[in-house]
């Protein structure tokens, strides 16, 4: 191969950079629009827990347990909020079997979106995004594990985006999985054990439920923070 072909090859593979680039970012976009749109616009109206549970619990009845992991996964890509999802599924399937389908589902759908993050940016990180980028890339995969959990304890963005994003840098899939599940479950756990005090507060709102439902969150939500921290300092 001459200079002048080895020229046009290096042209071709920076446009190519470019193009994925350039497919990472529409992506992302999409995510952050999805997440916002859940929350924002009339799509916030399909998020009714009874409606949720009702039509878990006839699939799962119908399709089997299976079948409503498959949707929660699906759920997940689609930027459905995650807090949301773990809830309705362990209210339509109870402890045990919610549990489960909740961590296989998130981790199912975690694992696509990880993977569409690996297809489209890993080589865009490494060849475009500069050596600052890379280096902190690297320092977080360093502490993948620790990083993923972390995330997953008190959420700083959308599931779809965190997975999409761990996909690009130069995070593991092993350390990305089991990362997840370690992060997800405490909150999930804290979710069944104190079910009954959410779903009153839903059900019948008013000063004193949504005082408890309140409590009840800000007990949930320093309790992932307090682990955060202790993940951290375990990790340096």
């Amino acid at each position: 191969m001459n200079d002048n072909d080895a020229g046009l090859a290096g042209q071709h593979d920076l446009a190519a950079l470019h193009r994925r680039l350039m497919a990472l970012a529409a992506l992302l976009a999409m995510l952050i629009f999805l997440a916002i749109a859940w929350k924002w616009t009339p799509l916030r109206e399909w998020l009714d827990i009874e409606r949720v549970v009702d039509a878990m619990q006839a699939s799962g009845r119908r399709f089997g347990l299976l079948a409503a992991i498959a949707a929660f996964a699906a759920a997940c890509i689609a930027v459905v909020p995650l807090t949301f999802l773990t809830l309705v599924t362990i209210v339509a399937f109870g402890p045990v079997d919610g549990l489960m389908c909740t961590l296989a589902g998130a981790s199912i759908g975690g694992a696509a979106s990880y993977w569409m993050g690996r297809m489209l940016g890993r080589e865009v990180v490494e060849r475009l995004a500069g050596e600052r980028v890379n280096i902190l890339s690297r320092r977080l995969a360093g502490r993948g594990l620790i990083a993923v959990a972390a995330v997953r304890l008190v959420p700083v963005a959308p599931f779809a985006v965190v997975n999409l994003i761990a996909g690009a840098s130069h995070i593991n899939f092993r350390d990305f999985i089991i990362g997840n599940a370690l992060g997800m479950t405490p909150g999930a756990l804290a979710m069944v054990l104190f079910l009954d005090q959410i779903i009153l507060a839903l059900k019948t709102p008013g000063t004193g439920s949504m005082a408890l439902l309140a409590l009840t969150l800000a007990l949930i939500g320093a309790g992932g923070w307090g682990l955060r921290r202790w993940m951290r300092h375990t990790g340096e």
